[in-house]
This record gives structure tokens, C-alpha cells and sequence, in this order.
């Protein structure tokens, strides 16, 4: 039964935050908008850690099935991906350099504030 709720509880700040986007037509995906309902609601208190913790460590531990949809869909493009491999292969390393250095420059100003 705490399971379900905490389902409920999930899917009921999922389907705020796709209204929010559709009333709004704010250019910000639903499902976005939902987690930053999430984020705002467990830093204000309203949620608490303890009315959702079962159901993300579930969701969590199977993160892995998550992916499967977009491996089949990757798979259905193989024509796409063929003929721009040079550019996506680019644009990933890119973004993933990109990423580390950002986190890395980020961590370390956060470990000069912390020290100081």
C-alpha cells in the first residue's frame, strides 16, 4: 500500500507539471516542470524524503529498463545514424569534455569556498 502511495504521490507531481506546460504553454517539457515541482516541494518541506523514498529506490534499482525504449529507437535509425556518424560521434565528445571540465571547474570552486 505504500508503495502505491508514494506511485500516486510521483505521478500526481508528474501530471502538475505537464498541466503547467500545457496551460502555460511554457517552452519547458512536463515532465521537467515536474521534477522542479519535486526539487521546490522537498526543499520547502511540503514533501518529505520519507513519502517517496520507497518508490524512487525501486525506480532507481530498475533505472536500467528505462533505457531500453531508446535503444530501440536508436536501433530503428541505424539508416539516420549511418550517414551522420561523423557529426553525432563529434557533437558526443564534444559535450562529454564539455560536461567533465564543468563539473570539475565546479568542484573545485565549491571546494575553495568550502575550505576557505
Amino acid at each position: 500500500m505504500i508503495i502505491l502511495r508514494q506511485t500516486g504521490l510521483i505521478l500526481a507531481i508528474l501530471f502538475a507539471g505537464e498541466g503547467i506546460s500545457r496551460l502555460t504553454g511554457i517552452p519547458i517539457p512536463g515532465n521537467v516542470l515536474g521534477m522542479i515541482l519535486l526539487l521546490v516541494g522537498l526543499i520547502t518541506g511540503l514533501i518529505q524524503l520519507s513519502m517517496i523514498d520507497r518508490i524512487t529506490r525501486f525506480l532507481l534499482d530498475h533505472l536500467a529498463f528505462f533505457f531500453i525504449p531508446a535503444g530501440v529507437g536508436l536501433i530503428n535509425s541505424l539508416d539516420l545514424l549511418a550517414a551522420q556518424w561523423m557529426g553525432i560521434l563529434a557533437v558526443t565528445v564534444l559535450s562529454t569534455v564539455l560536461v567533465m571540465a564543468v563539473t570539475g571547474l565546479t568542484v573545485q570552486f565549491l571546494n575553495g569556498r568550502r575550505s576557505s
